[in-house]
């Protein structure tokens, strides 16, 4: 079966699959699993013509139906029945389980745990995937139409041809590595900046709405995106866009439980679903025939990197989004669709007698928000996710804004860790000697940065941390993973520290904009955060180097040089 007779078949069943009980765990390997029994049981010889037809044969209607079949290329509906599954009854019902994406009574369904630990929504990276194979198609709008949605055979917009100049990124995103900048990204806004502020060129009431869209960024982000703004401008979660969620059990995951019951669709699973079926749909739609089986692909993506890249893979999906997705261009893709469904979904009565001005409007505040609380913040992996404790007594709230970041090294564990199992045992061993050998109520520092790509919550935003004397209250102690007494940490968790995470901070007012940056060692007698990565520190922004006497504490031996904890195997993530 081809690859693109594949991605058809799981298409179908998002379009008219409901929740379910998968029996497998709703992991990314059981959804690879799903993808390389469909490579390998359909008949090869069986064109990617008769997979769609019969996608398009068990289908129902539903709010996706005309905007997915438009985009995706879906011309013939009630063709034959081609018969069963090509999957085991397992696979057939993790499928269903995983393929539409929804939030129901405080729940995420269709989504699954990736190996990296973040979560993800399982349709947009399909569509996204179909998308690229389509080679990134260009819809002409119909703007001046105001004939009803199309019904039957009802014509479509013209869908045009490849885009002329679909990304400046070349293939596999090898210019989009994990050292972007926060300068990539654009500036940061104040954290008093909460409407949506219109460039001057849509400001004008004449402005022009847009004559074209992108398939791959309609089907995967700027529909949602849009449609989420549009019924809840205000959604915003502090300090970064979208809602986090638990899973049950980490080794077995089933049930995923939003950290916040009343969280919009928008969260940070179908985000991180949306983003990478942009990437790779990206991708796919730069390489050349005979393009690699999907299931290795995302074997790839979601391990070691694509073809070897190891800057094109899941834990950096959020600086190579930054790379690829302008918020002009995602600016003129919300509104685009937004246009679009006027005319295709009228379920949605906000759009019904909207101006293209008013659009503008809303698609300006989206790609704001994305770009500046998604893009522009680092991905932070919950507590419950690295397998926390609970905390031992009452924690004490915060006064924020705070007006410090204090700088750490972890000194034990001293090798830097890089993958999600090893940094999540790293977290909870360092809990447990927090805990039971130094007494404290929980892990010391605010946050944890792994040489993994991630951020790991420790104490958080809200409550007091254990992590520089005498001045908790007064600053976030952020950690960096490893002895940096005369090595540095990536150039990626480098810049966690250096730019993105105090600047998400300060965008959510959290962090005063003139924070200062000290080292662990400026306040107290130790030799935290290690000569070298002190010594790096020294030329940051925000870095102070004079210290009021009264600050410096003196501390015992064992605080400079404290006994290692107990590390768990890398492989277990409970």
């Amino acid at each position: 079966m081809t690859v693109q007779g594949v991605l058809w078949i799981l298409l179908g069943l998002l379009l008219w699959s409901e929740p379910g009980t998968a029996s497998l765990p709703l992991s990314m390997d059981s959804v690879i699993r799903v993808l390389t029994e469909l490579e390998q049981k359909a008949p090869a010889a069986e064109p990617s013509h008769s997979t769609a037809a019969w996608m398009l044969s068990v289908q129902s209607a539903g709010p996706h139906r005309h905007f997915y079949h438009l985009l995706l290329g879906a011309q013939s509906f009630g063709a034959a029945k081609l018969g069963p599954y090509p999957l085991s009854p397992e696979l057939q019902g993790l499928a269903e389980e995983v393929s539409q994406h929804g939030v129901w009574g405080g729940q995420e369904f269709g989504v699954v745990l990736a190996p990296d630990g973040s979560t993800v929504a399982v349709e947009p990276l399909l569509v996204g995937l179909e998308a690229g194979l389509q080679g990134r198609r260009v819809v002409n709008l119909p703007l001046d139409s105001t004939a009803a949605p199309p019904d039957g055979e009802a014509s479509f917009p013209d869908v045009g041809a490849t885009a002329p100049e679909v990304t400046a990124i070349s293939p596999g995103l090898r210019g989009a590595s994990p050292d972007v900048t926060s300068a990539d990204i654009g500036a940061i806004s104040s954290p008093d900046a909460r409407t949506p502020d219109v460039p001057a060129s849509l400001a004008d009431a004449k402005a022009e709405s847009p004559a074209t869209i992108d398939s791959l960024l309609a089907v995967t982000l700027a529909r949602k995106l849009g449609l989420t703004f549009l019924q809840a401008p205000q959604t915003q979660s502090r300090p970064g866009l979208g809602t986090e969620g638990c899973w049950d059990k980490l080794s077995d995951p089933r049930i995923f439980t939003l950290l916040d019951p009343k969280a919009s669709v928008l969260t940070v699973a179908f985000l991180n679903g949306a983003l990478d079926g942009v990437l790779l749909g990206n991708y796919l739609s730069q390489t050349p025939e005979p393009r690699p089986p999907l299931s290795s692909l995302l074997c790839q993506y979601y391990g070691a990197g694509v073809s070897g890249d190891p800057g094109l893979r899941s834990n950096f999906r959020r600086q190579n989004g930054a790379a690829l997705i302008s918020a002009t261009t995602l600016i003129q893709q919300v509104w685009g669709t937004l246009a679009l469904l006027q005319k295709l979904e009228p379920v949605h009565p906000q759009l019904q007698g909207m101006s293209q001005e008013q659009l503008a409007q809303v698609a300006t505040y989206a790609a704001k928000e994305f770009t500046e609380a998604f893009l522009g913040c680092p991905a932070i992996h919950p507590r419950c996710r690295w397998g926390a404790a609970p905390y031992r007594g009452s924690p004490k709230p915060l006064q924020l804004p705070l007006g410090f970041l204090y700088v750490h090294h972890t000194y034990v564990p001293a090798p830097p860790c890089t993958d999600f199992a090893r940094c999540a045992a790293n977290m909870r061993s360092m809990q447990r000697f927090h805990q039971d050998t130094k007494g404290w109520d929980d892990i010391g520092y605010s946050f944890v940065v792994g040489s993994d790509g991630y951020v790991y919550q420790g104490r958080g935003w809200d409550w007091v941390g254990a992590h520089t004397l005498s001045h908790n209250h007064l600053g976030f102690g952020v950690a960096f993973v490893g002895n940096y007494t005369a090595a540095l940490p990536t150039e990626a968790a480098l810049r966690t520290v250096r730019d993105v995470l105090p600047s998400c901070a300060v965008r959510a007012g959290l962090l005063r904009p003139d924070y200062a940056l000290l080292g662990h060692r400026q306040l107290v007698r130790t030799d935290c955060p290690g000569d070298a990565l002190f010594h790096l520190l020294s030329t940051w922004p925000h870095f102070t180097a004079t210290v009021k006497p009264r600050t410096a504490r003196r501390t015992s031996q064992r605080s400079r040089r404290e006994p290692p904890p107990m590390i768990l195997s890398t492989t277990e993530l409970q």
